[in-house]
């Protein structure tokens, strides 16, 4: 199973994350401000990732981490 981690505080909320997850698992945080004053990604399913890592090669603020 794969394991999907996120630097909430330096995510900016552009959702590229989101469109490219095929899975359609990450969303952005509606009851979560970080540090920048953004809405970070989130992972709403840890169990249904299978390990792409097409979200963290579009991140263009390498926030996310995909492990196998």
């Amino acid at each position: 199973m794969a394991k999907v981690t996120f630097k909430v505080d330096l995510c900016k909320g552009c959702s590229l994350c989101v469109a490219a997850c095929p899975k359609k698992i990450i969303e952005l945080a509606t009851d979560q401000i970080n540090k920048k004053g953004h809405s970070p990604a989130r992972i709403t399913d840890q169990e249904k990732c299978i390990g792409c890592a097409f979200c963290a090669t579009m991140c263009p603020d390498c926030v996310i981490t995909v492990e196998k």
